[in-house]
């Protein structure tokens, strides 16, 4: 159905606020953003290829709702307007705070509106890796042959008796950790803020690196958690452990990961972000057979753009009446 949208959004003096989606748009999502004209937020679709339009729209644009292809200065530069850049997800390391500051340009997330997807595609990658899914399927689209390698059943292992290390503990790990326990598997964690209420072990770097079977990471990309992943950490992990990582791709060094799955030092990975996106065609991470890959996707079902979507007029509305905005970070 429709997007719920409150009456009261309705904007107290008729004016009316030009709003652009940054990003593809299928059938369903453009009928949901056309139906907010009636509450006089005019949103455009702009492809994030398209940066020639996303400039010409900037120049009347009040407020952007940014998704993933970086904001930059020049961008914010272009836009006379605009009263909001309200980030579609978590993440804000995409957009240039310090420009947004420089023009007191207010910039939003929306904190737990796709966690229950990044969960549940971790779980997806550290099942597809752990069964090696996506090399069964290949190997029987491309060959027709109903038996695979003998030598494949050496890696293929179950989420029960394994232990899984959780690098960071927000709202995605809260929701992953009692499936993961529900399953059989040990959990750790290291967190910057510990957790008293968990009952999963609390544990140093260090340890979480030498114990874990599967490594996930569930944190911001900031200077300090940059290459949280490197050459050294990766050498401390178990030989054959597995590596998934749906958070940002800044937090490997993913020229040290590619050594250690090219290797064997590590069984495999499951990616959903990449050190620069999109991924060019000859990265190296695309030339392994023991990697599953997905185009930083983990956060987009249906269900995450209507709970998205919710937050953002409902910033919109803030806006438009004067009130506090939700979720500011800058």
């Amino acid at each position: 159905g429709l997007l719920f949208v409150p009456s009261n959004c309705r904007n107290p003096c008729g004016s009316q606020m030009k709003v652009i989606f940054h990003y593809d748009c299928g059938p369903w999502l453009d009928m949901q953003l056309k139906s907010l004209a009636a509450d006089g937020l005019y949103v455009e679709v702009c492809s994030e290829d398209d940066e020639t339009r996303f400039h010409h729209l900037l120049q009347t644009c009040d407020i952007l709702w940014h998704v993933l292809r970086p904001v930059m200065a020049d961008h914010i530069d272009s836009a006379p307007q605009l009263k909001l850049i309200q980030k579609i997800g978590v993440g804000v390391n995409t957009i240039d705070i310090k420009a947004a500051k420089a023009r007191s340009i207010p910039v939003c997330n929306m904190p737990g509106t796709n966690s229950q997807a990044v969960a549940e595609m971790t779980l997806g990658l550290m099942l597809s890796v752990l069964r090696k899914l996506s090399a069964f399927d290949r190997q029987l689209r491309e060959t027709g042959h109903w038996r695979s390698p003998a030598v494949w059943q050496n890696d293929l292992s179950e989420i029960k008796g394994r232990t899984i290390g959780l690098v960071g503990f927000g709202a995605v790990p809260m929701i992953l950790a009692p499936i993961l326990s529900a399953m059989g598997a040990r959990v750790l964690y290291c967190s910057r803020s510990p957790k008293s209420d968990q009952p999963y072990s609390e544990v140093s770097k260090a340890e979480l690196l030498a114990e874990s079977d599967v490594i996930s990471l569930h944190l911001p990309e900031t200077a300090e958690t940059r290459h949280w992943l490197d050459a050294d950490a990766i050498g401390q992990m178990k030989p054959g452990a597995v590596l998934i990582n749906t958070a940002r791709g800044g937090l490997v060094d993913e020229s040290a990961l590619v050594s250690a799955l090219q290797s064997g030092k590590l069984a495999g990975a499951g990616l959903d972000v990449f050190a620069a996106e999109p991924v060019t065609v000859d990265s190296a991470v695309l030339q392994l057979s023991n990697v599953v890959l997905t185009p930083h996707v983990a956060w987009l079902t249906r269900d995450t753009l209507e709970r998205s979507l919710a937050v953002a007029v409902d910033n919109a509305r803030r806006l438009i009446a004067g009130e506090a905005l939700a979720h500011r970070v800058a």
